[in-house]
């Protein structure tokens, strides 16, 4: 069993749950973070007793300006020893822009670029007392061109993407290795957060369970692999931005959610 945690963000449902059932499978001990301290609690009591590791959780609202620093105060007072951060919590704000409130898009924006550049300067200082660590940033395969009705969204996963690759050749020389896992549609809780029911079945088409994509992204992670693009179509339609006419992919991709123009 390792000694040492992995700290994941929005642990409790789909993704994050699904990267905290397979690193405890590998003997890591964990540190689960996300808004619901009910699921938190049963998930972390499913996992001491399936496998054995120690499992600790933090009920918090990483949308808030202040989580972070509340999310660092709690790592130091128990003097957690970190070498996997896991920057997954996220969601999407789904419609046009000038039509959804700007408080809902703002929110999405803390959470998904903020309260990950600011949980992930908090805690390398004690990744890197690690003899090895890693840290595991989510973005999306929408990072990879701008996408109507989803252009908040795919922005600020453009910008984890690139915060990503910056960060890692700042690190490439110290202990710590930094990749950016990048999914297409997954079939979890992401519609209902996003409001995307009326496209429901089309989104669920396409998605893919959880469960394969936390083992792709840990695999990488594992691996010090710079990016990962889990699925060949996920990974040939990303591989297209570089070559196609960016006009007609942004056309391409405003086509899958056309219910608002």
């Amino acid at each position: 069993m390792s000694s040492t945690f992995a700290l994941i963000t929005g642990a409790s449902k789909g993704l994050g749950q699904a990267m905290a059932v397979e690193l405890a499978k590998k003997q890591y001990n964990l540190l689960l973070v996300a808004r619901s301290e009910a699921t938190l609690r049963e998930l972390s009591a499913t996992l001491t007793t399936t496998y054995g590791v120690q499992v600790a959780y933090l009920a918090i609202d990483l949308s808030l300006p202040e989580a972070p620093a509340q999310v660092e105060r709690w790592v130091k007072e128990h003097a957690f020893p970190i070498s996997i951060l896991i920057n997954n919590a996220g969601y999407a704000v789904w419609g046009t822009f000038a039509q959804k409130p700007l408080e809902d898009q703002l929110n999405m924006l803390q959470l998904n670029m903020q309260t990950v550049v600011a949980l992930t300067y908090r805690l390398l200082p004690i990744l890197g007392q690690q003899a090895k660590s890693y840290i595991l940033n989510v973005a999306s395969t929408a990072a990879y061109q701008a996408v109507p009705t989803l252009s908040g969204y795919a922005a600020s996963k453009a910008f984890i993407l690139s915060f990503t690759r910056g960060l890692r050749l700042e690190l490439k020389s110290k202990n710590i290795s930094v990749t950016c896992l990048s999914p297409g549609p997954i079939n979890t809780n992401f519609l209902d957060r996003a409001g995307m029911d009326a496209i429901r079945a089309t989104a669920e088409k396409f998605g893919t369970p959880p469960e394969p994509v936390a083992k792709a992204g840990l695999k990488a992670m594992f691996s010090g692999k710079p990016e990962v693009i889990p699925g060949t179509v996920n990974s040939l339609s990303a591989g297209a931005t570089r070559f196609l006419p960016k006009a007609l992919i942004e056309k391409v991709a405003g086509s899958l959610y056309n219910k608002f123009y």
